[in-house]
């Protein structure tokens, strides 16, 4: 049977040396092309995020959102498209409580709630997906009878689930941080405040903190940056870390996402929140450049 199935593998190995024998000019021209376009566009790519970040992030958040929906739909995968309408028709309804005028008091904290839950369930199922995929690498599906399809097929869709809606939830919160933020008035992307910020106001949601920065509060406690900005926790977290902002909501100042960090487990957080940052990129831009590589090599009829 193994002697078989090395003598297929063989004349298989010699039947593509055959076809692409004589094509080493034609390969080594298509793998020029293939790392031209990929270094223009990664330049191209940064120079958009550095000066139009905004519509940077709302073409790439489009093209997360709508595409997986023509390959559900044409593939039938409606386990996937079921939790694609859940998580879109409850996200749309706090895009729109985040966009009314006047914001009610209790959105901002509804908003961060939500997308706080999103990234922790992303963050929960990716772990999981990764291990399950480790735990069959090293075989130990083999101690508890579990078919190492059955345990690589949970992993990778797990994996998938929790990347995919974490990319999703940060880069909803982001647009709606900073409507919430801008329209509260004590946040400008291009200038100073609208509004002056008291000692007992959170620039974030803009409700009155009633614990003091020293003291232990029974719900959340008060956190103060290095400008001397104070805040909710929930809400300078939220900002930060599900919101994807380093600056202080007020004065613009870096924020050190390391040292608000108490815990070393939380400061996984800060790597995965990074992960999805590329994951970004890979997912909706990397289709488009081998679409444009493919198109290229088809313009000069190479194969």
């Amino acid at each position: 049977m193994d002697c078989n199935l090395r003598e297929n593998w063989k004349i298989q190995h010699e039947r593509l040396h055959v076809k692409h024998r004589g094509h080493e000019a034609m390969h080594a021209e298509m793998v020029l092309i293939l790392i031209a376009t990929l270094v223009v566009a990664q330049i191209l790519l940064v120079q958009w995020k550095q000066r139009h970040n905004r519509s940077y992030n709302l073409v790439t958040l489009v093209q997360m959102w709508v595409v997986p929906l023509y390959f559900t739909v044409k593939l039938y995968w409606w386990r996937f498209l079921s939790m694609w309408g859940v998580f879109s028709v409850i996200t749309s309804y706090v895009i729109f409580r985040a966009t009314r005028k006047p914001l009610s008091c209790r959105t901002p904290r509804m908003v961060y709630k939500w997308f706080l839950l999103t990234y922790k369930l992303s963050y929960a199922a990716g772990v999981i997906g990764y291990l399950a995929i480790m735990f069959t690498m090293f075989g130990f599906n083999v101690f508890f009878r579990i078919k190492a399809e059955d345990s690589m097929d949970v992993g990778v869709v797990m994996l998938f689930y929790g990347l995919y809606y974490g990319v999703m939830g940060r880069d909803f919160a982001e647009i709606c941080s900073d409507y919430m933020a801008s329209t509260i008035g004590y946040y400008n992307m291009g200038g100073m405040p609208s509004r002056s910020l008291t000692d007992d106001i959170c620039a974030v949601c803009g409700q009155k903190i009633l614990v003091d920065v020293d003291e232990e509060g029974i719900i959340e406690d008060t956190y103060q940056l290095s400008c001397n900005h104070i805040f909710h926790e929930f809400c300078i977290r939220g900002w930060c870390i599900v919101g994807k902002k380093q600056t202080c909501p007020y004065c613009n100042e870096k924020v050190d996402l390391k040292r608000m960090m108490n815990n070393p487990w939380e400061r996984t957080h800060v790597l995965y929140g990074q992960l999805l940052d590329w994951l970004r990129y890979l997912v909706a831009w990397q289709p488009i450049i081998i679409g444009i590589v493919h198109g290229i090599n088809f313009s000069l009829g190479l194969e």
